[in-house]
């Protein structure tokens, strides 16, 4: 799941300046994440890019935000198999009012303005609550369009068709211009070879610190309970076992998302 990722960004730092380095290959399994998460990893790898090549390498699962990170490469290279695409931008929030209801329990408020601490996880959006939320996620969208449509070098409009949340398949990828070949690390090192990287040169992984997941993820759990009035204390499986990981995210998010549970 991609998130602001400090670490990472970090490590695309280092990559950038490390002059032992002669390309990047990103790796990329992601269903996608918050969008802002995306935007920074797709400007560190845009960075490393001044002076060295880049290719994306997409695995099983590219989607969303993940395809986002993927067009910051030179060259996008993907398994005929893989997932991508789902270019899009979704925005959600709990709703416990009917719970509330039927246990008894009801929430005051008082604020300054209408909007303010809204939506609500306490009662249905109004209608300017929705507006104001829509803009928001249209405008995030609308950058999205144009960041595919400047790096694949489409036509906006042609971007726009794609950008149904439609997932595609490598295959189906490939036809409609979102991703370059199809292969894997064969492809990639004869494309690097023509941008000068000598095809023997050892591939090392740049590894990233050992992190459980389930705290980086627990931590965007709490970090939106708290935006959305709760305690998180009071919650203690809130991170538990009922998919919170596809609800809970910090901010806009850019993620394809399978069934539920």
């Amino acid at each position: 799941m991609i998130t602001d990722d400090r670490e990472l960004l970090d490590r695309l730092d280092k990559i950038a300046d490390d002059d032992a380095v002669k390309a990047l290959v990103v790796s990329i399994n992601s269903p996608g994440g918050t969008t802002y998460g995306g935007e920074r990893i797709f400007k560190a790898i845009r960075h490393v890019a001044e002076n060295k090549p880049v290719v994306s390498d997409v695995r099983t699962l590219a989607a969303s935000a993940g395809y986002m990170i993927a067009s910051a490469g030179d060259r996008i290279i993907a398994g005929d198999s893989s997932i991508t695409g789902s270019i899009g931008v979704i925005f959600q929030y709990p709703q416990v009012d009917e719970v509330m209801k039927k246990i008894g329990v009801s929430m005051e408020e008082i604020k300054s303005s209408p909007l303010k601490a809204e939506p609500s996880p306490f009662h249905p959006a109004s209608d300017d609550a929705k507006a104001m939320i829509r803009s928001m996620v249209m405008d995030s969208y609308g950058w999205f369009v144009d960041l595919v449509a400047d790096r694949r070098k489409l036509p906006r409009d042609e971007v726009l068709k794609l950008a149904d949340g439609t997932i595609y398949t490598g295959r189906q990828a490939l036809k409609v211009k979102l991703v370059d070949e199809l292969g894997g690390e064969r492809e990639i090192r004869a494309y690097l070879e023509t941008r000068g990287v000598a095809k023997d040169l050892p591939l090392v992984e740049w590894k990233a610190k050992k992190e459980g997941s389930n705290f980086l993820l627990a931590s965007a759990v709490s970090q939106l309970m708290r935006f959305a009035g709760f305690d998180p204390a009071l919650l203690p499986a809130a991170s538990g076992p009922w998919g919170t990981d596809k609800l809970f995210l910090d901010g806009l998010v850019s993620v394809w998302q399978v069934g539920g549970h």
